[in-house]
């Protein structure tokens, strides 16, 4: 039987070889156009997936699940306009998505997100988000659906522990979803981010944290199993600690910037819970920051979409689409208050942050380029 990438690096760091590990991987990235949503979206991600082996070499008779973006409340819009050519995932590219890997032989596909300030079925909060939730499910028989921002239709919280012991919790206690399947996919926005600079795939997997225990509301021993709030005080700022049943930080006298705290915390969440396949969304979004919420952003028509099958890749050329430089350190665009999550990510032996060593098929960064600063 084949070993994952993820019990290759734990039983790496439980020998005490893995400062021994071999270079980082450098598989290739696609880079392909896609003025619109209206395009044919299939025959595009198609092409692009081919370009990296195909996808049934990876999804065949597998169950496949789906991270999305639907970060912020679904009422939070940003000029009135579709949450999807904003700072949402756009359902045409769920829908697309979910008959590519029917038609590649996944065996189940399984959509999830930890719906903003609720534990009440994803099905609701996607259709309090305009998607038209029948019409997905009837792309494939074998499409759920699943809320991860608490236990869900679960009934215990599986422990995934950072390889290497982990910069901030050694550990993250999350939704079943995440250990019950065979492929991971992070389905992200070509976005900046305000504090981590930048959030494409790896970020994007920050939202597999339950707010039931990492929330501003979750209970302080026990899980909260219907939290109404974000993660701020938990993970951004170090103010509380996640509900005691679950592993407290490594060390209370750590930096409590968030700029500190959240790229190592992305960093390991990609360590302890690997993404399989990447795929940024960069056809319409948003620059200068992840959402509404954030003061100066504005819409941006890239008319891009990327693909891997390693996250650190993926983003290091996502980021350099954007227009900035993958390997900037902490102080420059765009990691100007932050820590740079690539290279923490290249760090933990997960993958490349070297545009040097990672092909690009499909057009060429420089073809495809769109400056996100201003």
């Amino acid at each position: 039987m084949e070993m994952t990438r993820r019990e290759l690096i734990t039983a790496l760091s439980a020998t005490g070889l893995a400062s021994a590990a071999p270079t980082p991987p450098a598989p290739p990235v696609s880079l392909a156009k896609c003025p619109s949503y209206d395009d044919d979206l299939t025959q595009v991600l198609g092409t692009m997936f081919d370009q990296l082996g195909g996808l049934g070499r990876i999804v065949k008779n597998k169950t496949v699940t789906v991270k999305l973006n639907l970060t912020g409340s679904p009422a939070l819009k940003f000029q009135g306009r579709p949450l999807g050519v904003t700072h949402y995932s756009h359902p045409k590219m769920v829908g697309a998505v979910a008959h590519l890997l029917n038609k590649a032989g996944a065996k189940r596909v399984r959509f999830v997100e930890s719906a903003w300030a609720t534990s009440g079925p994803l099905e609701e909060y996607m259709l309090d988000s305009g998607w038209n939730v029948r019409q997905l499910k009837a792309i494939a028989p074998n499409i759920v659906f699943e809320n991860t921002n608490a236990l869900g239709t679960s009934k215990t919280y599986p422990r995934f522990k950072v390889p290497g012991g982990g910069s901030i919790f050694p550990a993250f206690d999350l939704n079943k979803a995440y250990e019950e399947t065979d492929v991971f996919m992070s389905m992200a926005k070509l976005k900046d981010h305000a504090t981590c600079g930048i959030t494409l795939a790896m970020k994007n997997i920050f939202g597999i944290t339950p707010a039931s225990i990492y929330g501003d509301d979750a209970g302080k021993n026990e899980p909260n199993e219907s939290p109404t709030k974000g993660r701020v005080e938990t993970c951004h700022n170090g103010k509380r600690q996640p509900s005691s049943c679950s592993p407290a930080e490594i060390n209370t006298e750590s930096s409590r910037e968030s700029g500190y705290r959240m790229p190592r915390i992305v960093a390991d969440l990609n360590a302890a819970r690997p993404i399989d396949i990447a795929l940024i969304d960069g056809i319409e979004t948003v620059a200068g920051g992840e959402g509404p919420w954030i003061r100066g952003i504005r819409r941006v028509t890239p008319g891009l979409l990327i693909a891997g099958f390693n996250a650190v890749t993926t983003d290091t050329v996502g980021t350099a689409v954007m227009g900035y430089d993958p390997r900037a350190p902490k102080g420059v665009a765009p990691f100007l208050k932050c820590d740079n999550t690539l290279l923490l990510a290249e760090g933990l032996g997960l993958g490349s942050a070297d545009l040097k060593k990672i092909e690009v098929r499909g057009i060429t960064i420089e073809a495809a380029k769109y400056r996100f600063a201003v």
